[in-house]
């Protein structure tokens, strides 16, 4: 029985892998990047004191961050030129879209997706979206994963920007 129980959860765990190397087949400037994501959340998860079962569960779900990016148009999520509004308007409502994907899942890694999907771009200040929640409000696994994917777009290079230094994207998050 445990062993049978070993093989479904590492079977959950490699869909939820596969899932997120299927969504950066719609955006391939961010190779590994969901990857990257998941692992800088576990250690967030960590460092803030979570247990071990569940800062795994962050490391797992927070892949899943922009899964809702499928259901955006080539045309707005492949643009090479800023968005103009209503492309911005639609490329936001990729939170939404990953929540819907997730919403309603039994599985507690997939539930966190969903919730991770649709928090990761609030803002502490307010400002962000798709609720404009502040603070406390945004769940905690939201707060962690857009601080890994922030750090992570920072530090790595696109072919829009160079790679920032370590000590600069700390202190841009810091701040």
């Amino acid at each position: 029985m445990q062993q049978r129980t070993k093989d479904l959860l590492d079977t959950q765990k490699e869909m939820i892998e596969r899932l997120g190397l299927a969504a950066e087949y719609r955006d391939n400037e961010t190779a590994a990047h969901t990857i990257r994501v998941g692992l800088y959340s576990e250690i967030i998860a960590k460092a803030l004191g979570l247990d071990d079962k569940e800062s795994e569960q962050i490391k797992l779900a927070a892949p899943m961050h922009d899964i809702g990016k499928i259901g955006i148009p080539d045309s707005v999520l492949l643009k090479k030129e800023k968005l103009n509004n209503d492309e911005w308007e639609l490329m936001k409502k990729h939170a939404e879209f990953g929540y819907g994907i997730f919403k309603g899942s039994k599985s507690s890694i997939l539930k966190n997706a969903g919730i991770i999907a649709l928090t990761h771009h609030e803002k502490w200040d307010g400002s962000g979206y798709p609720s404009g929640l502040k603070g406390n409000d945004i769940h905690l696994y939201g707060r962690i994963t857009a601080v890994s994917d922030v750090f992570d777009a920072l530090t790595m290079s696109r072919p829009y920007k160079k790679a920032w230094l370590l000590e600069d994207a700390i202190k841009l998050i810091n701040d």
